[in-house]
């Protein structure tokens, strides 16, 4: 073990946790530009290749068709040879076909791109939570797995400031040019600061080792905890309440990013500027609530899904009030009120799923889950395109499609049994 010995100091001390959650954290956001900046780009893209909605909403949902097929994949090997080399990969493969993005000249090949790039971003949630479960205490992992997914907040609205502006003086093919390098020094830096077990990390001290209980003689013990297997957690009942919960959220979450910015330069009349502007504060907002509910989740751990269950439908309610209300003005508001009640129930999600799977199945785990998230993913975006052409560029039956989504979800979440036990045996009642 390559430990420092370093006494028990008083206050705050930054720990080696801290250092691998924000590169974590950092990965997280050019994952979200990467991916998020298309739906800035996609009104053009959609001019240049003169594509319908329901067209441009493919191209959106060819990404989620390779995100969603290397979830569990992607996790299992996280599993099978740490989650450092799975990062590092995963990164650097989906910043190429970033920049490959900008630089496609047919709708066909632009198909092709999107979902080879999906399937690299498709390796690496597993492995960050793992990652996450391996590092941090359980009392701290719902905050930390808050601060990394506010990306899901911040990288929309970075994404819809910063591709606003370069597709208004450059077009929208250098957005996405740009955009693949940072992703590779974030790549190196992985693989050469994040250790796969914590207590070979050169810089982490036999005080944070202890907090972790990840010392050599503790290492046997803790390693196969729950003595469960990935296969035998497939037959437990909250993974596949999970796996629904998280399909209905996201189909709400990803019609809400995916169609926000066609919606508010199409039917509120913005221009692109103003677009990136306003179609940025929903997501600024939400960045409130997401660390908000990570926060309550890991102080109130027995109520996790009356946490996610009310805001939930809060954020629904809102939704419906976006679309209806006459005002381009309040529709934004309302549009913010919605981001800060969904977001503060998608971290209070997931701090019951980091908190309920055992950490030596985590990736395989957690990926299954996100799965279902993804297979949202890839349905939302096309059907919101099919109900907007079929309504004639309305978006009323769109929203609807969302709202109902989003309630459907808060009521599966009233079955998860609040008595239920993690399978690690350390009684974190989800």
């Amino acid at each position: 073990m390559a430990a420092n010995s370093a006494m028990p100091q008083q206050g705050f001390r930054w720990k080696v946790r801290y250092s691998v959650l924000s590169i974590l954290w950092l990965g997280w956001l050019f994952s979200f530009l990467d991916r998020m900046v298309v739906s800035v780009a996609l009104p053009f893209i959609g001019n240049e290749f003169q594509l319908d909605a329901a067209s441009q909403g493919i191209i959106l949902s060819t990404f989620f068709a390779g995100y969603a097929l290397f979830q569990i994949p992607g996790g299992m090997l996280a599993d099978r040879f740490g989650p450092r080399r799975v990062m590092a990969f995963a990164i650097a493969w989906w910043s190429i076909f970033t920049s490959l993005t900008g630089m496609v000249f047919s709708y066909p090949i632009m198909l092709i791109c999107r979902f080879v790039f999906g399937l690299g971003e498709g390796c690496f949630p597993g492995s960050s939570w793992k990652t996450i479960a391996t590092y941090f205490p359980p009392r701290e992992r719902a905050t930390a797995t808050a601060i990394q997914s506010s990306v899901n907040t911040l990288g929309p609205a970075i994404a819809s400031l910063v591709a606003a502006g370069i597709i208004a003086a450059f077009g929208w093919r250098t957005v996405f040019i740009g955009l693949g390098i940072p992703g590779l020094l974030i790549g190196l830096v992985i693989w050469f600061y994040i250790k796969d077990d914590p207590a070979k990390h050169p810089d982490i001290t036999t005080q944070e080792i202890k907090e972790l209980n990840a010392s050599p003689v503790l290492a046997v013990a803790t390693s196969n905890r729950t003595g469960m297997t990935f296969k035998e957690f497939l037959h437990k009942p909250i993974l596949w309440q999970m796996v629904l919960i998280w399909f209905l959220f996201d189909i709400t979450f990803w019609g809400f990013v995916s169609w926000l910015p066609s919606y508010l330069m199409k039917v509120r009349g913005f221009s692109i500027v103003k677009t990136g502007i306003y179609g940025s504060l929903p997501f600024f907002i939400g960045t409130i609530g997401m660390l908000a509910g990570g926060y309550l989740s890991d102080r109130f751990k027995g109520q996790r899904k009356w946490l996610f269950i009310p805001n939930t439908i809060v954020a629904a309610f809102f939704l419906y009030m976006t679309y209806s209300v006459t005002s381009a003005d309040y529709a934004v508001v309302y549009q913010c009120v919605s981001a800060l009640f969904m977001f503060l129930a998608f971290a209070a999600f997931w701090g019951l799923v980091i908190d309920t799977i055992p950490p030596e199945i985590m990736g395989a785990s957690s990926g299954t889950v996100n799965f279902g998230g993804q297979v949202a993913g890839f349905i939302s975006p096309f059907v919101m395109g099919y109900l907007i052409d079929l309504n004639h560029g309305s978006f009323d039956m769109a929203f609807i499609f969302l709202i109902a989504a989003a309630v459907a979800s808060a009521i599966v979440a009233l079955g998860v049994n609040n008595n239920d036990t993690a399978p690690g045996g350390g009684g974190s009642r989800v």
